[in-house]
């Protein structure tokens, strides 16, 4: 059973234990604060335990009338977790946070590109900036990977391992299929997956960056359809996608996610578009082309359950009239269709609005969109150091302050929306709520621990609440996944200590004589 924010400060009675899989150890997370209402004067601060087993949630208990019996927040140096294996197999072990830290869902990258991460020192120096540039240095870069897989490996495997650091647990990874690359990022992609796949899910996606279609004249998808298809055959690959504005004609751009979403039917993969990446009012959306084409097969029964159509960027919907939101709310509200969609933010907002003399916030506002139409948008970092997103970490948290500033968002109500893109609605949009026991329902997914769900979760080593944690993340965390530490992040600082007050400097300096007493 899970916390609900109305719930009693009364400790309750600990779960017969649930049938446990011998995979996964058991785990107590001890004296730890959760994402509850802190606006409820029933839940003023109080601290829980939380009872992993079988690599899920077992049993959430109170453990203390008040967290701030352990010190303040603000102690120098701070507190970490304790961890301690309860035995010789590590199969019973506990962390006790000691009063200090919230534990939150773990974070997923919903939308991440593997083999481009860590490419920008390949590429020839950026001069504009423009998507153009981006597309051309990068096909230049790219033109190297199937000669240097030790490269594409390397730099994928430190981009899996900064996440997992941060505290993700589940990502989907983009990895690029065409004529320049062929298969050498696909390979490299399920290396990865196989390598880390007991402490992070890497979901992969294969993916078109470039066109199916040559020229405007062209009626038959080319070469780089021909294997990406080929692709999805590959034992491993979840999810299938594209850009289909890349393509040469608004014609041949519905084609194009007609023949990703047919794949997707065809392999039982998830579905991932690039889609509507520009802010041109006179541009017609393609959002509307993806939902017809996907009610179209869910009526003929041509959708595989559970299967989900994740759609990133859609900057063209921020001009949207409340109207055509009202629209869109209807499909995936009141239809259910299975599509979500993810903003990313430190890609949308370095090129988009470069035409413009004053560029608007051309990024999908997720506290609006959750407040005005009930809608779960999934926030991701797409990119990390390339030509399309130069700037920026990997870390999903730190969209959440981003947000706070071009969303002007502070208010609690915004801050958990943030979190909650980043953490549920990320899941939510790769289909990561699918596993036998856990819930599909939007409506119903929690930040809070509950019952059966999988025990994965990022420990804040320095936030004590849901609204810090989305203001000023700590960069100390603990990473959990099915109920086992999976990786820790300690900031080591050091200040030279002060024993006494030096003499400043400035009031050493004798004045110089008064003019009438020298004389």
């Amino acid at each position: 059973m899970g916390l609900s924010q109305n719930s009693s400060t009364r400790p309750t009675a600990a779960h017969s234990p649930s049938p446990a899989h011998t995979d996964y150890p058991s785990l107590l997370i001890r004296n730890v604060h959760l994402p509850l209402d802190s606006d409820s004067p029933t839940l003023a601060d109080p601290l829980y335990n939380v009872y992993c087993v079988g690599g899920r949630v077992d049993s959430v208990e109170l453990a203390t009338a008040n967290g701030n019996g352990h010190g303040s927040r603000h102690s120098t140096p701070p507190q970490h977790p304790e961890y301690q294996a309860k035995d010789r197999q590590g199969a019973h072990a506990e962390l006790d946070a000691q009063g200090r830290g919230i534990l939150l869902p773990a974070l997923c990258h919903a939308h991440i590109h593997l083999d481009k991460c860590f490419l920008l020192d390949q590429c020839d120096e950026l001069v504009t900036g423009h998507f153009a540039e981006a597309l051309r240095v990068t096909a230049k870069a790219k033109s190297a990977f199937p000669h240097n897989p030790d490269d594409l490996f390397d730099r994928g495997r430190k981009l899996i391992t900064q996440s997992i650091e941060c505290g993700v647990t589940l990502m989907r990874a983009h990895v690029e299929v065409d004529e320049a690359v062929h298969f050498a990022c696909v390979d490299a992609g399920l290396r990865l997956r196989k390598l880390f796949r007991d402490i992070c899910h890497v979901q992969i996606a294969v993916f078109a960056q470039d066109p199916f279609f040559a020229s405007p004249v062209d009626d038959r998808p080319g070469l780089n359809y021909v294997l990406l298809q080929a692709a999805t055959h590959r034992p491993g690959i979840e999810a299938v996608g594209s850009a289909p504005y890349v393509e040469p004609t608004i014609a041949h751009a519905k084609r194009n996610i007609e023949l990703v979403l047919d794949l997707a039917v065809e392999r039982g993969l998830h579905a991932d578009f690039h889609l509507d990446y520009n802010l041109e009012p006179a541009s017609e959306p393609l959002i509307w082309h993806v939902l017809d084409q996907l009610r179209a097969r869910i009526q003929h029964g041509r959708w595989r359950p559970g299967a989900h159509v994740c759609v990133g960027h859609a900057t063209r919907l921020t001009l949207f009239t409340q109207e055509e939101w009202a629209r869109l709310r209807v499909a995936i509200l009141d239809e259910r269709l299975p599509v979500t969609l993810v903003g990313l933010p430190p890609s949308d907002l370095y090129m988009m609005g470069r035409n413009v003399e004053f560029a608007p916030r051309g990024t999908l506002n997720v506290p609006r969109l959750a407040e005005d139409h009930g809608l779960r948008v999934a926030m991701a970092v797409n990119n990390v150091e390339n030509a399309f997103t130069p700037q920026g970490p990997v870390d999903p948290l730190s969209l959440c302050p981003l947000g706070v500033a071009i969303f002007q968002a502070g208010t609690k109500k915004d801050c958990r929306a943030l979190l909650e893109a980043v953490t549920l609605n990320a899941r939510l949009a790769i289909g990561g709520f699918r596993a036998k026991g856990s819930c599909a329902n939007p409506h119903s997914l929690s930040m809070t621990p509950t019952r059966g769900a999988p025990a994965d979760f990022v420990l804040l080593h320095e936030n004590d609440t849901l609204h810090s944690a989305a203001l000023n993340p700590s960069f100390s965390r603990t990473t959990i996944r099915h109920g086992q530490v999976v990786a820790r992040r300690v900031a080591q600082t050091w200040i030279l200590p002060q024993k006494s007050p030096s003499p400043d400097p400035a009031m050493s300096v004798s004045p110089p004589p008064h003019p009438h007493l020298a004389a």
